[in-house]
Parts: C-alpha cells; sequence; structure tokens
C-alpha cells in the first residue's frame, strides 16, 4: 500500500472512530431518565421510624413519617411544607418511596467507582461501588445537558467527610442526582451535599450540614442537628405552606435554587466539542502530510 493510500486510511479511521465516540456518549445520556419518586417528589424528608432535628434546622419542602409516629424538634426546627405523619399521604410516599429505591438499585450498566469520590470529576451516568464515601470536592459534569442523570449506587453505606462538597459544572442540576445507599448514610459537619438519598435504612445530617435535595430513609430513622434541607428546586405545583407552629423569626429561608455553599463552578467547555476539534485536527494535519508527500514524488 502507498504511503499517500496508507496515510488517507488512517485519517478516515479516526475520523469514525471519533464520530462514533461522540454519538455513543450522547447515547449513553439519553438512556438515563431521572428516577421517578410519584407522590415522594414534593418531600424535602421522609423517614420509616422517625424524624428527630436539634437546633434550628429550616427544610423547605414536605416531611413525612410512616409507619413511626414520632417528630420530634419543630421548633426549634422550621418546615416550610407540610408535615405527614402517618397519614394517607405519608403512607403512600413511602410506596412510592419503595418503587423508586427498587427503580435506582436496578439501573444499569453501572460503572465501578473508587470508594472515595473525592477528587474525580464524574459525567452523567450510572456508578456503584460496595461502600462511597466523599472526602473534599467530587465535581459532577452535565455536558451542557440540564437532564443529565447521575445516579450512585452502594451496597453498604455512604458517608461524607466534615465540610466535604459536591460541586456542578456544564448544567448539572440536584433534581438529576440519586443515591441509593443500601444500609444508612451520614452527611459530615457542615458538609454541602446535592441529590435525592434513597437509604434502605438510616440518614443522619451531622452539625452544619446542608443538601440541595432530599434525605429519604426507608426503613429507619431520619436525624437532623442544624441543617438546611432544600427541595425547593425540584417541587413543583402548588407552593407549600408552612403548618409548623414555631415562633416567626428573621431568619430567611434558604434559597430557592440551592443552599449556601453549594458550589456552581464555572462553565466548561462539552467533552463533545473537545473530540471533534481534536479529530478536525488530526484531519487537517493528515491533508498537510498528504500533500507534502505528493510533492515530493513529483520534485
Amino acid at each position: 500500500m502507498s504511503d499517500v493510500r496508507r496515510l488517507f486510511v488512517i485519517a478516515s479511521a479516526l475520523a469514525v472512530a471519533g464520530s462514533l465516540f461522540v454519538v455513543s456518549g450522547s447515547e449513553v445520556r439519553a438512556a438515563q431518565a431521572p428516577i421517578g419518586l410519584g407522590t415522594a417528589a414534593s418531600y424535602a424528608i421522609i423517614a420509616g421510624s422517625a424524624i428527630t432535628n436539634t437546633g434550628p434546622s429550616v427544610i423547605s419542602g414536605d416531611v413525612g413519617l410512616s409507619p413511626g409516629t414520632a417528630v420530634t424538634g419543630f421548633p426549634p426546627g422550621m418546615v416550610n411544607g407540610t408535615i405527614h405523619a402517618t397519614d394517607a399521604a405519608a403512607l403512600q410516599a413511602q410506596a412510592d418511596v419503595t418503587t423508586a429505591y427498587n427503580d435506582a438499585a436496578g439501573r444499569t450498566p453501572a460503572a465501578a467507582v473508587s470508594a472515595d469520590l473525592g477528587g474525580q470529576t464524574l459525567v452523567a451516568g450510572v456508578y456503584a461501588g460496595a461502600t462511597l464515601s466523599l472526602t473534599g470536592t467530587l465535581t459532577l459534569d452535565a455536558q451542557g445537558d440540564p437532564t443529565a442523570v447521575f445516579v450512585f449506587q452502594t451496597a453498604s453505606t455512604l458517608i461524607t467527610a466534615s465540610s466535604s462538597t459536591v460541586a456542578f459544572i456544564n448544567g448539572a442540576s440536584a433534581c438529576n442526582v440519586f443515591w441509593q445507599v443500601g444500609s444508612s448514610a451520614t452527611l459530615g459537619t457542615n458538609s454541602v451535599f446535592v441529590g435525592t438519598v434513597l437509604a434502605l435504612t438510616s440518614i443522619t445530617a451531622t452539625t452544619g450540614a446542608s443538601v440541595a435535595g432530599r434525605l429519604i430513609a426507608r426503613d429507619g430513622a431520619v436525624t437532623l442537628d442544624t441543617n438546611i434541607i432544600n427541595n425547593g428546586t425540584c417541587t413543583t405545583g402548588t407552593p407549600v405552606t408552612t403548618t409548623t407552629t414555631a415562633t416567626p423569626t428573621t431568619t430567611a429561608p434558604p434559597s430557592p435554587t440551592m443552599p449556601t455553599g453549594v458550589v456552581a463552578l464555572p462553565e466548561t467547555g462539552s467533552h463533545e466539542s473537545t473530540v471533534i476539534g481534536v479529530v478536525a485536527l488530526l484531519a487537517i494535519l493528515m491533508g498537510v502530510t498528504l500533500v507534502a508527500i505528493q510533492r515530493r514524488r513529483v520534485h
């Protein structure tokens, strides 16, 4: 095979491979739909056995408990929503949670990730580990797709370190982040977390932890200590109303977009654009090489 023909074949193969890479990446993201929460979508907190709060926590969204009966600590905690304790609404929400949990646990294909998610940048998809933890910052990159869905599966625990952060770039949304936890979850002191936690057993938010999303424990308790839990960005329909008897204060409710500290990093170019640019550059270089070879042969 001549040098000209050989280079032409290589250039064509690179262009085709790059195109397939871009298409396949788009199809992987499109394949993941959000986890359907049913009537549980309006809730910021759902628990099975008990809900306990210490300190001036602020909850934006409904609060539900079933089959347990003990909801304590409100006040001093504030609920900008409706508390459903062992009523028909809470029972239905728990039924919908079971469906959502099973959906999240069954999502495939799942990519294995290291136990500590800190320091990683992940694109949309399904990620699984025997246990999951977070030290430092986990960055979720939607690659310019506001509907990009991130599903994390852990067979056992989810534990975040103090002051850890989940950050967004390129349009990622807390509404499309889901954490399926096979046992219990613990959010570290002053940590900043995003997404819907679907824990089989219990969830503990330690002092100062904030969440843009939901804390849902199927069987056990949700325990709070001076937290901000904000489901405002993912709730649709009629705005919720406050039904607790707490004395009004001058403390403003959390931001309707995300709790204090949630990080939205600067937008960056999409992965597909980078790949296309590289393929185009390779094609240009191949073309220049072909011309040079042809001129050398003529002379």
